[in-house]
């Protein structure tokens, strides 16, 4: 199915954008939330104004972000947890808990989506987690992961 996309979409495509799709995924996901329609004559005679204001919308946020970057770069957060026999912990640090704990020190919300670590911490250490507020915007936090006294 080919549909235009109204909103952006992360990894798929951009406001303004015509694209073919699985139909399932247009239908049961794209279409109902709104971030596509079906490409129709109508819908392709507005793509100019969809684009300019997918633009103006992307412009707005990526100012948001980099503020939010620029709180956030080279912060250090310390997370504790108990720990085995072994030195290794019970259950992991994990996106979740680090950004609870940014948002806790922010004052701001912080979705664990964007805090990008490929597995979870299992052993204390330091270690550098890359956040990433969006395509163009990424910010790095120190996370010292201690022993639960």
């Amino acid at each position: 199915m080919e549909v235009v996309f109204i909103q952006d979409v992360p990894n798929k495509a951009r406001a303004g954008e015509v694209r073919r799709v699985p139909d399932g995924y247009a239908r049961n996901y794209l279409l109902p939330k709104g971030f596509a329609e079906i490409a129709t004559p109508e819908v392709l005679k507005r793509i100019h104004k969809i684009t300019a204001v997918g633009d103006e919308i992307r412009v707005r946020e990526t100012a948001i972000m980099e503020e939010l970057a620029g709180a956030l770069n080279d912060q250090t957060i310390t997370l504790t947890a108990r720990v085995t026999p072994t030195g290794r912990y019970y259950g992991a640090i994990t996106s979740t808990h680090i950004a609870m704990e940014l948002s806790e020190q922010t004052s701001r919300e912080v979705d664990r989506r964007v805090v990008e670590i490929s597995e979870p911490i299992r052993e204390p250490g330091e270690y550098d987690v890359l956040l990433r507020l969006s395509t163009e915007v990424t910010a790095t936090i120190h996370v010292n992961a201690d022993v639960e006294e």
